[in-house]
């Protein structure tokens, strides 16, 4: 996993794969500076990890480089970018294997410096009705790979960043760990920069359907409800 903040997803991810929920095993993970606070999570974890920093090398392309050499070094076959705020080239031998998530429906919204509450700030200066998550495959632009998975979340009218953020991390929460079953079960493939989706395999659950089929029902459609503090 890529990380450059306070690792919450990492922490998510963490604590799906101890409950048996996430069929991942996460092998390294990289921060983009000494000071992340996502590193404590993985120490704890006993999850090697690496500090690779922008600045002390003289291209994007060198940067990348020494990101995925680390990557192969621990042979990872699926990188996680979560809050991974730097551009990182992927090397021919990792192209379609490097995932990353963002706070809007794509392609709106995205792009270099729109990260974080500058995001929803965005999405209620433009009076969006809609906004949500978007898990999609890295290329060599901010936010602009083949999308994998979308998940809508409704923006009230009283909303503030902060209040949305909190919804939204909320999708986030159940959709990345979904599309990373997705992944390990073989069902997502990239075909000339579309991704298409195989249906789960059925099990003998009855006519209810498989659990992860009611897995992806449940994480379609976020329904989002107020508290009593909104």
């Amino acid at each position: 996993m890529l990380i450059s903040g306070s690792g919450r997803t990492l922490k998510n991810f963490l604590e799906l794969v101890e409950a048996d929920q996430l069929p991942v095993e996460i092998a390294l993970v990289i921060a983009s500076s000494a000071t992340a606070g996502g590193l404590a999570h993985a120490e704890a974890a006993g999850i090697p990890t690496s500090v690779v920093n922008r600045g002390e090398y003289a291209t994007d392309e060198l940067f990348g480089a020494a990101v995925f050499s680390r990557c192969r070094t621990a042979e990872v076959e699926l990188v996680v970018m979560a809050g991974w705020l730097k551009l990182c080239p992927v090397p021919d031998d990792y192209s379609g294997r490097v995932v990353n998530i963002h706070p809007s429906l794509l392609p709106a919204f995205g792009g270099h410096g729109m990260y974080g509450d500058r995001v929803h700030a965005a999405v209620l200066e433009r009076g969006c009705k809609v906004t949500g998550v978007t898990v999609h495959f890295v290329d060599n632009e901010y936010d602009a790979g083949p999308i994998i998975w979308q998940t809508p979340v409704p923006v009230f009218e009283d909303d503030t960043p902060h209040a949305l953020a909190a919804r939204v991390f909320e999708a986030e929460k159940e959709a990345y760990p979904h599309v990373l079953r997705m992944l390990a079960a073989g069902r997502v493939t990239l075909d000339e920069g579309r991704v298409r989706i195989g249906k789960p395999k059925r099990t003998a659950r009855g006519p209810s359907g498989s659990a992860e089929q009611k897995a992806e029902q449940k994480v379609s459609w976020i329904k989002a409800r107020r508290t009593a503090s909104e």
